[in-house]
């Protein structure tokens, strides 16, 4: 992934490290979980043809440093400090793309007031996404030093991927190693995601915002989306035929057309 490395300091004093590339409308992109700036390589090139696209690390991960205690809060001021960040420069608001956790983040920093002109949510996960029974044995695989064993829970048990297709994604080359991030953040994002109230959020929201939804997506994805399209009255909501959580990597294409269908193109004759 091409593009310049530059970095925005939150609230709290973490340093969140960026990405960016492009010429156009600012669109800023919040990965899930498992990710980081890389996680976005399936999409970048078409992105950065259509926006100037700023693709943030997380706290935690990347290029980005980290504090204590954790709390989402924290990752909602740092979306917001970026994006603060992004239409200062702009001269206005900028648009924003959560994915997965991501999506809640974005969603947070919007209810925040985050100068954000228009909002993507592909699929932002809530208590239901995150048992306690499951989260328990997923921390204890954490703390036992095995990291793949708690992804490939992960995966399979709540993104409802089959064995097969974690299989793929496997065979995948990454640019970054997906287990560190998942030992060092997925614990503490499974806590977190038990206080997550998702319509509370959406109710403070008056931007525009388009929901993303798979039709082979979770069943707490669906109930989630069903939830923040009631709680956003005119919220677009549009579902990805064929796909599940993972469409970044599955569907670039599609997920590209309907931001540019949403978000207008990004720039004249894109």
């Amino acid at each position: 992934m091409r593009g310049t490395r530059h970095s925005v300091t939150s609230a709290d004093g973490v340093s969140i490290g960026l990405l960016t590339a492009g010429t156009g409308a600012d669109l800023l992109l919040v990965h899930g979980g498992a990710g980081q700036i890389e996680a976005w390589a399936p999409v970048w090139d078409a992105l950065t043809r259509r926006w100037r696209v700023t693709a943030m690390d997380r706290r935690g991960r990347g290029t980005s440093s980290d504090a204590e205690p954790y709390a989402i809060g924290g990752e909602y001021a740092d979306v917001a400090a970026v994006a603060g960040y992004l239409a200062g420069r702009a001269g206005g608001p900028v648009d924003v793309f959560g994915h997965s956790y991501g999506a809640v983040c974005a969603l947070g920093a919007v209810a925040a007031a985050a100068p954000v002109r228009r909002l993507v949510l592909y699929e932002p996960p809530g208590p239901a996404a995150a048992p306690a029974e499951w989260a328990g044995r997923m921390t204890g695989m954490v703390s036992r030093g095995q990291a793949g064993r708690a992804m490939f829970s992960f995966l399979t048990e709540i993104i409802g991927m089959t064995p097969a297709r974690v299989g793929e994604l496997r065979n995948v080359p990454r640019s970054y190693d997906v287990l560190a991030v998942v030992a060092a953040t997925l614990p503490r994002e499974a806590r977190a995601l038990a206080g997550v109230d998702l319509p509370r959020l959406a109710r403070t929201v008056a931007c525009p915002v388009l929901l993303l939804l798979g039709t082979q997506s979770p069943a707490w994805a669906q109930a989630n989306t069903a939830a923040l399209a009631a709680a956003l009255p005119g919220a677009d909501l549009v579902t990805l035929p064929g796909q599940g959580h993972d469409a970044v990597d599955a569907a670039p294409e599609l997920l590209v057309a309907e931001l540019n269908r949403f978000l207008g193109g990004g720039r004249p004759g894109a």
